[in-house]
């Protein structure tokens, strides 16, 4: 039971630091923004993450390590995979409380499969490694920050020329916001609920068309008497909305980077062989992850929002919700194919491309750097921390 418990601990610790990194830049845009304070950011976030982790974060937990490494190797050995995962769980919240430390927004993602490439090269040695898995992912680092960042110049280009410049069309253009944004919401949100919704035909449109209704209403009903004045506000609200998509979907599908190391230990712990099939998380081990997740963001958060936010370029709501949409298309795209990619990356994509129609000049080109790099070492130190943190535990007296 003490052991249990300590890995929790280091769970906890894991979670507290994906909180602090990937939570905050993906709410980095709307603070940027000023769509919502800081405080507002938080508590947002921390609701929905921990709503989505805790209700809808079941479908974890075995992807990571079968798509890196065949877990049947383990089987003579059951020790050593329990040793490997502890090694993962060290590795991943060192490195993303380092990344936060600095300000640099990395993908957890990435770290967690660097993290066990690395444990069980030095296991079984280099081959038992799925190579080909670590490059489809290294690919990604070029080709979601494009993708996003294409759609997100086409969104804001869109919104530039037909409501920021022409203000006095807001009202005729609030509709087909309305329908995009709750579009991507049904197709973000509705297969969490998929259970519920079976039978159920053209639910994502459903969802849309309803909530599009609802939405344009209310916001038909707040158009002020300026034009001008009622543009920006009323993008605010769509990337609040678009925030909160962006929490939820989070929540219920990222807990599993850092709940699915524990997952492993607390089945190897229980039942002394390697786990077969699809793992189930248990309810405590997801509320841990949300409790972490949340809190990490809360206490620790604020730099790599500040980075996304405010030191690549300078945003407003309308900027911002073109990157946020733009973040969640790409990131449903390459879902729907089977791609690897990361929330950030396609996050970062999105600004920059804005930053490119604003006024190329604006972008902060040392921030970028530093966060290319980042992203460029981030697998490499996984797989080296994650080798001898796991060669130490295999030396001490357990």
């Amino acid at each position: 039971m003490t052991f249990l418990i300590l890995v929790s601990g280091l769970a906890l610790f894991l979670a507290w630091n994906l909180g602090a990194n990937d939570v905050a830049n993906a709410m980095g845009t709307s603070v940027g923004s000023k769509a919502l304070t800081l405080r507002q950011a938080i508590v947002l976030a921390g609701v929905l993450e921990f709503s989505g982790a805790v209700l809808f974060g079941r479908q974890v937990i075995a992807t990571l390590m079968r798509g890196v490494v065949d877990l049947e190797l383990f089987r003579p050995q059951p020790q050593l995979l329990l040793l490997g995962m502890v090694s993962v769980l060290l590795t991943c919240g060192l490195w993303l409380q380092v990344a936060t430390w600095q300000g640099w927004p990395v993908a957890s993602s990435h770290a967690t499969v660097g993290a066990i490439a690395g444990m069980s090269c030095t296991a079984f040695g280099i081959r038992t490694v799925h190579w080909s898995v670590i490059g489809l992912i290294s690919l990604t680092w070029i080709l979601t920050p494009l993708l996003s960042g294409l759609m997100a110049a086409l969104f804001y280009s869109v919104v530039k020329r037909n409501l920021l410049e022409h203000p006095h069309r807001l009202e005729e253009w609030l509709p087909w916001l309305s329908v995009v944004a709750w579009l991507i919401v049904g197709a973000v949100v509705l297969p969490q609920f998929s259970a519920l919704t079976q039978g159920v035909p053209g639910g994502t449109l459903t969802v849309a068309l309803v909530g599009a209704v609802i939405f344009t209403l209310y916001q038909w009903s707040r158009v002020d008497q300026d034009p001008e004045a009622a543009v920006e506000p009323r993008m605010g609200t769509f990337q609040v909305l678009s925030a909160c998509m962006v929490a939820f979907a989070h929540g219920s599908n990222d807990v599993g980077n850092a709940v699915a190391p524990l997952v492993a230990i607390a089945t190897l712990y229980t039942t002394g062989s390697i786990p077969s099939g699809d793992l189930s998380a248990p309810l405590w081990i997801l509320i841990l992850g949300g409790i972490g997740i949340t809190a990490g963001l809360a206490i620790s958060g604020r730099k790599v929002i500040s980075t996304v936010g405010e030191q690549i370029i300078p945003l407003q709501t309308s900027s911002g919700f073109s990157a946020e949409l733009a973040t969640a298309t790409t990131v449903l795209l390459s879902s729907r194919f089977g791609l690897p990619v990361s929330t950030t990356h396609a996050l970062i994509g999105g600004v920059v491309g804005i930053g490119l129609v604003q006024d190329w000049r604006t972008i902060q080109l040392t921030t970028l750097r530093q966060i290319a790099l980042a992203w460029l070492i981030t697998i490499p130190i996984s797989i080296s921390l994650s080798a001898l943190i796991f060669l130490g535990l295999q030396r001490l007296p357990l």
